[in-house]
């Protein structure tokens, strides 16, 4: 919209210093219209190819180039290796909380393996004598409880906690986090076509260099009243 504003004001300089013969108006319009239509091609031409105008449509031409220049940053960036371990160490600071796994953790099956242990056992013959396998059923939830109840001890301890941050720590500093990282962005920046690089850095440069046509217009416009003066004072 700013551009356009700023041709038609040109343009109105161009109409007014013509019907009046107002050779500094006149000037002031075509220097200032000069000035905003050949920024407003410069940038037309970033995006868009024109025949027999070399340099033009030079975004979605070297979009490959660009695409490595994103990969090479976020990587560099902020996917390096030192990054991951910082971003690690600040989210791990505090205590890991295994609760809610533990208590989601099937205990039946350590129960029904301890049953099969117990009755397997040298004590096998004496607990058949008194029931087996049933009586054995009895103690199914306090050993739950106490398994669990041991677990989140276990989980909660110090010794535990270190060994699983230094686990994951090492994880991330390893070739193969980084490699995997890696691999998805590559993945998803191959799926860019020309056409989505294009949009993506137009919707950017169009949105912040439109001044650059309104500025065009503005100095464009200045120079051709200087030129009036000058050419006025010459002659």
């Amino acid at each position: 919209m700013k551009h356009w504003i700023t041709h038609v004001t040109a343009l109105a300089f161009v109409g007014i210093g013509y019907v009046f013969n107002e050779p500094y108006t006149l000037n002031i319009g075509l220097f200032s219209l000069s000035g905003s239509v050949t920024n407003d091609l410069a940038i037309y031409m970033l995006f868009e190819k024109i025949p027999g105008l070399y340099g033009s449509g030079v975004i979605p031409e070297q979009f490959e180039e660009f695409k490595e220049g994103i990969y090479d940053l976020v990587m560099t960036q902020f996917f390096n290796q030192q990054n991951l371990s910082r971003f690690f160490d600040e989210q791990s600071s505090d205590v890991m909380h295994f609760d809610d796994m533990i208590e989601a953790v099937d205990i039946s099956r350590s129960f029904d393996a301890f049953v099969e242990v117990i009755l397997n056992s040298q004590f096998g013959s004496m607990i058949n004598m008194v029931g087996g396998a049933k009586v054995l059923e009895t103690f199914r939830d306090p050993f739950s409880q106490k398994l669990r109840s041991e677990m989140k001890e276990i989980a909660n301890s110090e010794s535990f906690q270190g060994a699983v941050k230094d686990k994951m720590r090492a994880s991330i500093n390893s070739e193969a986090m980084h490699e995997k990282v890696s691999y998805i962005i590559q993945t998803r920046l191959n799926e860019l076509t020309p056409q989505m690089v294009k949009k993506i850095v137009e919707d950017i440069i169009r949105k912040h260099l439109g001044w650059l046509v309104v500025w065009g217009g503005v100095f464009g416009g200045l120079i051709g009243l200087i030129a009036t003066g000058i050419s006025k004072y010459v002659v």
